[in-house]
């Protein structure tokens, strides 16, 4: 008996992070995977004449006949279902990852098998939530017939394929995509496993891009600070930026026993848990680096790619070559647990000398009005402390993911030695020497461009 093939555009689906789902309320993740089948995938499947051949748990496979059909069902199921989504608490969202590619398969009664199969099945595994990840093969079928925006992602190795496969990602939202200007800030919380509550948001559309916490953040504050907001609004405008406040920093909990490079591992873990998030990219900013790294070399499956600016290995304590340089540094922590926020001009001059020499008048009063807003003194204090005491450096060389280090020649608050030291440790990081002094990326600073530039051809593999 001869086999029977036939060429079929096949696509793939799963939900992201269904066991955690169930884990979370295995009732409601049951009915409401039974409920997303019901009223999105099937009558999507009817709609775009494709054929559902078999469902494996949370995931299931569709046949079609044209890649046409394949990619606007696709779309269509990835819209209703982020749609849904939207209006279900983040750590209950039911959201999917989708793959398609077009090719030979080998028909077995109902089911279908072979490399048409495998390699769709293969391509949703590296879809980021939300979006559609095609091959080469569907991309020539639907360019210039179907209005998307399609990011290549390069030759992608797949598990069990022999041969690499060039993948894009089309993003469903992409189109619908509201100006970060004319978005609303929508705070939510969730605990630490210690009880700490920890607020974050996430605005913007695209794939997801995490910001690890750091000292003086505050998620209001810093989205009106006109020297922040340019930042976050332009990454904002590319991906879905999530954001979060540290410990006793901004809108979490000020009163907290434990400050430590632990704990704010295990923040930033239920911070992606809340947000329903599985795979990322991490992007940290000073402190945030360690945490960053930290987090990457403890749960490698879930971080996609590491973007680490004005950060460090070992904090100034730990690098200090002798103990001059340790006092000087010890100093600087004494001035702040007894000076912070303070309207005193000496004490604003000697901090904005730091993280943004030459700084407006104007920015010197913002400066001091967020030291105020984000923290008190004796946490300011602890935080300083235990960053000043971070080592990190036996991390580094376990870190798996592409890793882009971006750091200031002229940084005053972390030198650029500190950033190349970085680098270097971390396998095939790529090390980015950028103009200026000021320590925050700033609005106004050319070379802040220059920074949002590099984050966007780093994570869109261009």
């Amino acid at each position: 008996m001869s086999t029977v093939r036939r060429l079929a555009a096949i696509l793939a689906a799963d939900v992201v992070g269904y066991s955690r789902l169930v884990g979370i309320d295995e009732t409601g993740a049951l009915a409401g995977l039974a409920d997303l089948r019901r009223s999105i995938i099937e009558p999507s499947v009817d709609a775009h004449s494709g054929r559902l051949f078999k469902i494996m748990g949370d995931g299931f496979l569709v046949e079609f006949a044209s890649a046409v059909q394949a990619a606007n069902c696709g779309i269509a199921i990835q819209k209703q279902t982020e749609a849904m989504a939207s209006a279900v608490d983040a750590a209950r969202r039911m959201r999917l990852r989708i793959g398609i590619h077009v090719g030979d398969v080998i028909v077995e009664g109902e089911d279908l098998l072979g490399d048409g199969v495998n390699i769709a099945a293969r391509l949703e595994g590296i879809a980021e939530p939300g979006t559609v990840c095609i091959s080469r093969q569907v991309y020539d079928q639907i360019e210039g017939k179907l209005p998307l925006v399609c990011r290549s992602l390069g030759p992608m190795r797949l598990k069990n394929i022999s041969k690499s496969v060039d993948a894009y990602a089309i993003d469903p939202a992409a189109g619908d995509a509201i100006e970060p200007d004319e978005m609303e800030l929508n705070v939510n919380y969730c605990r630490a496993p210690d009880g700490v509550r920890l607020a974050y948001a996430i605005m913007g559309s695209g794939s997801p891009l995490v910001k690890t916490a750091n000292w003086m953040n505050h998620l209001e504050f810093d989205w009106q600070n006109p020297d922040l907001h340019h930042l976050y609004t332009s990454l904002a405008r590319d991906f879905t930026l999530l954001r979060y406040d540290a410990r006793g920093n901004g809108l979490s909990d000020w009163d907290v026993e434990d400050i430590s490079l632990d704990a704010w591992v295990r923040d930033l873990e239920a911070v992606v848990d809340a947000a329903g998030l599985d795979r990322f990219p991490l992007l940290g900013l000073s402190q945030g680096c360690a945490i960053s790294v930290a987090f990457a070399v403890r749960h490698p499956e879930r971080v996609t790619h590491l973007v680490l600016y004005g950060g460090f290995a070992r904090g100034n304590y730990r690098r200090a070559k002798n103990d001059s340089e340790l006092q000087q540094a010890k100093a600087l922590a004494t001035l702040i647990r007894t000076g912070w926020g303070s309207e005193s001009p000496v004490f604003r001059q000697l901090f904005s000398s730091l993280f943004m020499p030459g700084g407006t008048p104007e920015q010197l009063q913002r400066f001091a009005e967020r030291q105020r807003k984000t923290t008190t003194a004796e946490c300011a204090y602890r935080f300083f402390e235990t960053t000043r005491s971070l080592d990190i450096s036996e991390l580094l060389s376990r870190v798996s993911v592409p890793t882009l280090v971006m750091h200031k020649r002229d940084d005053q608050v972390q030198p650029f030695e500190a950033g190349r030291e970085l680098a270097l440790g971390i396998p095939g990081a790529r090390f980015v020497a950028l103009p200026g002094q000021n320590h925050m990326p700033l609005s106004q600073d050319p070379e802040t461009e220059r920074m949002l530039e590099e984050i966007r051809l780093f994570l869109k593999g261009r």
